[in-house]
């Protein structure tokens, strides 16, 4: 390795597929034939004739016939979910770009195959770069908006895979409409719908200026009914891991308390799961720090007894956050 001089372990390089397709782009905008690519051992991922077939798939995405394109993108779809290998093939014979412009379609299945493709293809990391240079955030998120509910679903968890790099948190959140759609989803989507897009609401507010834009579109409605939710397994957990990380921003702190969450959350610490009771004590107390309203608060609605349960009997963190609440009513009580 010319940076630290150790031996390598590995010789097999690692083809730069984002420049590629940026190669391939070019060339057909400029009708211009595509480089020959040579290969110098058997480490590429060459599959023999399946390279002729993903091919010809990836031709009939531009067909003229709806059926085609329709079946091609649910063959793509189906090949994308097996492997590795497939996505990697997928990526290389431009299938991406090609789906990319699938997502615009008026049939509504062939959009659901091509956003699905997309999300299959993006769990191999390197596609994820590709999706992004194509252009494919936007189209992304306008299937959120309209598409038939398995499409929304599945454009959700597209947005999720997306969004683990950390450049796609700021370029998706920045993105007109997108924490708008996600947020819709949360608060009228199948139950599936809804879990999709917690994670990816989670995932994308680690940024700190997502937070904000969350909670301006709304996100607290959804969040706070969650709460309550114990007929969907999970809601609340998700509702939960969603307010820890927003509770963070100074100005969602402040919504989250005009949003009446704090008797939801102490009623969480009397009831709740192990994992709720923590989660919601470490929410009680971001909350309160440097606010003498809301301690006072939580001291009227009697959270003393359960956080006195929950210093004695949670987990270590549990203990840690109940204790130091506790510890703020003790001297407010003094005052």
């Amino acid at each position: 390795c010319p940076k630290t001089q150790q031996k390598l372990q590995n010789l097999t390089l690692t083809p730069n597929y984002v420049l590629r397709s940026l190669i391939m782009q070019w060339c057909e905008e400029k009708g211009i034939e595509p480089p020959s690519r040579s290969k110098s051992d058997g480490s590429s991922h060459e599959v023999g004739g399946n390279r002729l077939a993903i091919e010809a798939l990836v031709r009939n995405l531009s067909s003229s016939s709806l059926d085609e394109r329709k079946s091609a993108a649910a063959e793509i779809r189906s090949l994308a979910k097996k492997s590795t290998d497939n996505r990697i093939l997928l990526a290389e014979s431009s299938a991406i770009p090609a789906l990319v412009k699938l997502l615009s379609s008026k049939d509504q299945k062939t959009q659901e195959h091509a956003v699905t493709a997309l999300l299959n293809l993006s769990i191999y990391d390197q596609n994820k770069e590709l999706i992004v240079v194509a252009g494919a955030i936007v189209p992304i998120i306008q299937v959120l908006r309209t598409g038939s509910m398995e499409a929304r679903e599945n454009a959700a968890a597209a947005i999720f895979s997306l969004s683990l790099i950390d450049d796609n948190k700021i370029m998706i959140g920045s993105t007109p409409g997108a924490i708008e759609a996600l947020v819709e989803l949360l608060h009228s989507g199948s139950s599936r719908g809804k879990k999709d897009a917690a994670t990816a609401l989670f995932n994308l507010c680690i940024y700190q200026a997502n937070k904000v834009r969350a909670v301006r579109a709304g996100i607290l409605v959804p969040l706070m009914r969650m709460l309550q939710d114990s007929s969907r397994s999970g809601a609340i957990d998700e509702a939960l891991t969603i307010l820890s990380v927003l509770v963070s921003h100074n100005e969602c702190k402040i919504a989250i308390s005009k949003a009446h969450a704090i008797p939801f959350l102490i009623d969480l610490l009397r009831s709740g799961q192990a994992r709720n009771k923590e989660n919601a004590a470490s929410i009680l107390l971001a909350l309160c720090k440097k606010d003498a309203e809301n301690l006072a608060c939580i001291g009227r609605l009697g959270a003393q007894i359960p956080l006195t349960e929950l210093a004695r009997t949670g987990t270590d963190r549990a203990k840690r956050k109940a204790t130091s609440l506790l510890e703020h009513l003790s001297k407010l009580q003094v005052l």
